[in-house]
């Protein structure tokens, strides 16, 4: 009787051993490789992280992950300044408040979860609207605080927005070609150019992917000499 357990239960376990490498091999390996080779011929782009990359061919970001355009920081400053020379994303204050996560790195992403009446939330908005009206304020543009769009002073709910609209584009022009010593004409037209219309002529808004159009103007300005 004690033998034929035994023999039973080793049965068992040898039928439970065959099972899990059977299984293992088909889930944990067989499975992942035909994803990811239908995923590399199906869609090449978006199974590697949807790269963008620059007029070198250089891997520069994600066309789905924002960055942003700074000056180096300096020795005493905790946030760099803007490079102006640049057009500029959204804000990212919703990743600013988590302490780990300060300017569009992927650790972590979030929304600022405020209020709209939240007192912080309104100090951000109105500083960052003064100085969209400050940075964008040419010699011959001007201006005003009613001329900024919403996405130009609240960051998106992941943070992470790789879009402006374009107004906030359109905005950023006449700044953008003074620095760069551009014509406003040839910078009205990378934004013209770069401006995706609404999915499928109805989903979503119309939008700016800022890391292609700086691609862009760096390429613009390169080409001037």
């Amino acid at each position: 009787m004690t033998n034929n357990s035994v023999g039973n239960a080793g049965r068992l376990l040898w039928a439970a051993l065959r099972a899990l490498l059977v299984l293992t091999v088909v889930t944990g390996v067989l499975y992942p490789l035909a994803v990811t080779g239908v995923a590399q011929l199906a869609f090449p782009g978006k199974a590697n992280g949807s790269e963008i990359k620059d007029a070198s061919g250089k891997a520069v970001g994600s066309e789905l992950i924002g960055q942003t355009y700074n000056l180096p920081l300096k020795d005493g400053e905790e946030t760099a300044s803007a490079d102006l020379k640049w057009f500029q994303p959204r804000p990212s204050n919703g990743l600013g408040t988590n302490s780990v996560n300060t300017q569009y790195k992927i650790i972590l992403s979030g929304a600022t979860n405020r209020s709209g009446d939240n007192e912080d939330l309104i100090k951000w908005v109105t500083d960052a609207k003064a100085a969209v009206v400050k940075d964008n304020s040419t010699a011959d543009y001007k201006v005003k605080p009613s001329d900024v769009p919403a996405d130009a002073v609240t960051s998106s709910g992941s943070g992470l927005d790789p879009h402006i609209s374009p107004e906030y584009a359109k905005l950023q022009v006449h700044r953008v070609a003074e620095l760069n010593h551009l014509d406003v004409a040839a910078v009205e037209k990378l934004v013209a150019d770069h401006t995706d219309d609404r999915i499928l002529g109805f989903v979503g808004e119309p939008r700016v992917n800022v890391l292609q159009l700086n691609i862009a103007l760096k390429t613009l300005v390169a080409a001037k000499g």
